[in-house]
């Protein structure tokens, strides 16, 4: 039993429960911490520029290594400019905890002066919330925090640390910290129910026309070695949501690409036109489904997902099967074993040539005129640059579908992106904590001149730790896809997408001590690539001038099937 104060109980059990980088940007209520935080030596503390970028790096850095981010921001607009990030970890179910200070206690509901309600605020955005009323509840509630945040469908969780819980000294009894966390209103299912599991089993088996689906769920979980050997040994085709990426190989024969409103030709005609859907770890959101009463018709639908609140929320499951992804696919190989079922060959045949038949529509074919530089063509520059091995970061908008479709991810967790909020901003912190967890793996960010902006000072972070990113600018002077949409769907009319008063990119990354350099002629765009890549201990921007009216297609027709698409200009 040790006398500690309740900062000094923060940082002994962060150090615990095996943190080591913290993300954070120091203020009033927090210096006790900060203070505390001086004597450990074990966690490294990254100081952000912005509290928005500091979550996002911690969001990043758990979306790389599959830990827990943390980050630590003080009360009042330090926890506000954190709830964007917060939103955007809870959309994508990415493990964080995030702590915040606050007033003192006597003092909360007075509107004090950096006060605000922060479990109130953060509430609809977060898997859980504490507000700790004493020195002892910091370690307690820190290691639900974790436990919560990494168990189950994961999420952000907020803890919220009045200034008077982290000064006063209380006697400590560390030994209570070694018992795993137990939560009676709280044990989330892994199995999966075995009368469903047998009961898809034998169903995948007789379909003639089945399509696995890969969601984030199943990235989340570390099923990838599940999921190739179920696709492998029933000869599937596989398509994935943007969440999903990376855990099936994209350069594999079976793989249909990404499905959804920019999804490929082949990937939207297969669910279109299957009989049996099996997804795995997917929400079958607006951007997957296009128009609900049209989707998948003639389907069955396995929906396997550790959420049961996912499960025929939007689409109906006709088998639904709630627990951890790669458990229950680990169920499913065990009933294939035991069954001895394997796939339906001549209907797989048949199935598969007509999917040749779509796949010679070559839908992610473009055009080139050699003068103008296309954003393919950067994502595919930059893909054979890497051999397809980094780890890839995008902010969102067009790049970020460009990215999805023409960057080929064969493992998981190497791509980070915000997929359900769609947060613009969101890339460069998230490259920030992906370098720092990953500091071996080569990090890169894709973004455009309006998404870089929104953070750009985190270059001043990447200066101070040495994190030396290659950031590729997709430079179109304008948001490329509200402007697609404008001129597809608003008769043309380009109301406020212009950026016409850019800053020089290349000056701004030699003020921040970093290097830079601009491209425009498609044949320089390859040597540039490899040059950036080539300054390994430095942050390079690459500023590349590309094609303002190029459009993401393919494209759904809104209110249609998931056949029905665009394919061209016309």
């Amino acid at each position: 039993m040790t006398m500690m104060s309740g900062a000094q109980m923060l940082v002994r059990t962060l150090e615990d429960l095996g943190v080591d980088n913290l993300f954070g940007y120091p203020g009033g209520a927090v210096l006790d911490i900060y203070d505390a935080l001086l004597e450990s030596k074990k966690i490294k503390h990254v100081l952000g520029r912005h509290e928005q970028g500091v979550a996002h790096a911690a969001d990043g850095y758990a979306r790389a290594t599959g830990k827990v981010g943390v980050c630590l921001v003080t009360s009042g607009p330090g926890a506000t400019n954190t709830v964007t990030s917060i939103a955007t970890a809870y959309m994508d179910s990415i493990p964080m905890v995030v702590i915040t200070g606050q007033v003192v206690s006597p003092l909360i509901g007075s509107d004090a002066f950096q006060e605000v309600d922060t479990v109130g605020i953060t509430r609809p955005i977060v898997k859980h919330s504490y507000l700790c009323q004493s020195a002892l509840d910091i370690p307690k509630f820190i290691r639900q925090a974790f436990y919560l945040a990494s168990s189950g469908r994961p999420g952000p969780v907020v803890v919220d640390i009045p200034k008077d819980c982290v000064r006063p000294s209380m006697k400590f009894e560390y030994p209570e910290m070694k018992s795993p966390v137990k939560m009676r209103s709280y044990n989330p299912t892994k199995q999966g129910h075995k009368g469903q599991v047998k009961r898809a089993a034998k169903l995948l088996a007789e379909a003639s026309h089945p399509v696995l689906l890969i969601g984030g769920g199943a990235q989340l979980s570390g099923a990838q070695d599940e999921v190739r050997t179920i696709a492998h040994r029933f000869n599937l085709p596989v398509t994935s949501t943007l969440m999903g990426l990376g855990v099936y190989p994209s350069t594999d024969k079976q793989f249909l690409g990404m499905l959804g409103m920019h999804g490929t030709f082949e990937a939207n005609n297969a669910m279109d036109k299957a009989d049996l859907v099996f997804a795995v770890g997917c929400r079958f959101d607006d951007r997957v489904t296009n128009n609900l009463s049209k989707f998948c018709p003639a389907a069955k639908i396995i929906h396997i997902d550790i959420d049961p609140a996912s499960i025929s929320k939007t689409v109906v499951a006709d088998i639904p099967i709630v627990g951890d992804a790669k458990t229950v696919l680990g169920q499913f190989i065990d009933v294939f074993d035991e069954f001895k079922l394997v796939e339906n060959a001549s209907a797989m045949k048949q199935w598969w040539t007509q999917i040749g038949k779509w796949r010679e529509d070559k839908c992610l074919d473009y055009e080139t005129d050699g003068k103008i530089i296309q954003p393919q063509q950067i994502v595919e520059a930059v893909y054979k640059a890497t051999h397809g091995d980094a780890i890839i970061a995008t902010d969102v908008g067009q790049h970020q579908m460009f990215t999805a479709l023409y960057y080929k991810f064969d493992e998981p967790r190497h791509l980070l992106t915000s997929g359900g909020l769609g947060t613009m901003g969101y890339g460069f912190p998230a490259a920030v904590g992906a370098k720092i967890g990953c500091p071996d793996k080569e990090v890169c960010l894709f973004t455009g001149d309006g998404s870089f902006q929104m953070n750009v000072q985190e270059l001043s972070t990447c200066l101070e730790f040495n994190i030396p990113i290659k950031i590729f600018i997709f430079d179109n002077h304008t948001l490329g896809m509200v402007r697609q949409w404008q001129k597809m769907f608003y008769r043309g009319h380009i109301s406020s997408t212009n950026l016409n008063s850019n800053p020089d990119f290349v000056a701004l990354a030699k003020a921040y001590g970093h290097e830079g350099f601009r491209v425009t002629d498609p044949k320089e765009l390859d040597a540039a690539v490899e040059k950036a890549l080539s300054m390994k201990d430095k942050l390079v921007i690459v500023d590349i001038a590309c094609d303002t009216d190029a459009k993401v297609l393919p494209m759904q027709q809104m209110g249609g099937s998931m056949s029905d698409m665009f394919l061209g200009e016309e």
